[in-house]
């Protein structure tokens, strides 16, 4: 399953796009528990996005660049719409990617709703986490294949729906991109090393290993590095340590073996999930239920403002696709902003 975000047209009347799809409330509701929120108290399909459903592409003077993303291991595709949302505003089909058997839980247009694989749910093993890292490959792969037969004039769905109008004619499939967080992020950087046809990724702190701080369990992308432009952003586990190539070093080894243009973003008050929507949901969630601890919200998110936050993840990520594929300098890459004060160039 995917979901393609794209400028559409003003005029074109569609209904509007529900955040998640009805039948994955159950499987939500497992992390709301997390949160102490009863099952059932949140209506996930009811929340709504600035985006509508297959709407005729807007016309444009140019086509429009490809951005791939994976998600975080068991979040599912839409759970950094506010970034794919963004990103489409500014000309580009970002194209994310439900990993089958391995997030919280993927629903078909047939109603069927598939949950994890038993060993995906658990604590991984790097021999998991491997072969979890080389699926989502495939899977990047086999999209970016049925995307070029969309483009020919192909109907890539596998029950062959009519699509929105315009799509395929619209896709620039010689300027792709990808971003990837967590698991997503070591798997952005290994489709990048295996397919010279990505043009630049962003790795949003991915791993870039199966295990340990142990060379042997880094993913192959580490040692033989990459020639395309990318993008690192971290976080700090905790305050003392901070996810930047400098500390991390499966991210060292990377940095040193890459030829490339390379960039590395560090936001000391943020966490893990505060790069995917988790970082705007939880806090709205909080607002609501009043339940989540703080300690429990300050280890996801931490204590950054959840709307200052997004703002610069969206405005560095369509920064860097600008600059490395539609090929507009973008001084925010080089130089800090008093507008964007929480985030840091790491040299």
């Amino acid at each position: 399953m995917i979901t393609v975000w794209y400028p559409a047209r003003r005029d074109a009347e569609a209904p509007a796009t529900p955040y998640a799809t009805p039948g994955l409330g159950p499987a939500f509701d497992t992390f709301a528990g997390s949160l102490g929120i009863p099952a059932g108290s949140v209506d996930w399909a009811g929340i709504g996005t600035h985006t509508t459903v297959g709407a005729p592409v807007a016309h444009a003077a140019r086509r429009l660049p490809v951005v791939l993303y994976t998600p975080g291991r068991l979040n599912p595709r839409f759970l950094d719409t506010s970034v794919a949302a963004e990103l489409a505003s500014h000309g580009y089909a970002v194209v994310a990617v439900d990993h089958t058997y391995e997030s919280l839980a993927v629903e078909f247009p047939d109603g069927r709703v598939i949950t994890p694989a038993l060993a995906l749910a658990g604590e991984l093993s790097p021999q998991v986490m491997k072969a979890a890292v080389d699926c989502r490959v495939a899977d990047l792969r086999f999209v970016l294949d049925q995307l070029r037969l969309l483009a020919r004039g192909g109907i890539p769905d596998s029950d062959d729906r009519t699509l929105p109008a315009g799509l395929g004619a619209a896709l620039d499939l010689g300027s792709v991109g990808v971003f990837g967080h967590s698991l997503g992020g070591t798997a952005a950087a290994e489709v990048m090393r295996l397919d010279r046809g990505i043009s630049a990724g962003a790795v949003l702190e991915g791993p870039l290993g199966y295990g340990p701080d142990d060379p042997e369990l880094f993913a192959p992308v580490t040692h033989t590095g990459l020639r395309q432009p990318f993008l690192l952003a971290g976080s700090s586990y905790t305050p003392e340590l901070p996810f930047t190539h400098t500390h991390v070093p499966a991210w060292q080894a990377l940095w040193k073996n890459s030829t490339s243009w390379k960039r590395d973003l560090w936001t000391a008050r943020a966490r893990h999930q505060s790069y995917s929507d988790f970082q705007v949901l939880i806090p709205a969630l909080a607002a609501h239920f009043g339940t989540p601890p703080p300690t429990v919200v300050a280890a996801m998110i931490g204590d950054i403002d959840p709307v200052s936050f997004t703002g610069a993840r969206r405005a560095y990520l369509t920064a860097f696709f600008d600059q490395s594929l539609k090929h507009r300098r973008r001084p925010l890459l080089d130089n800090p902003t008093p507008h964007l004060p929480d985030v840091t160039r790491i040299n």
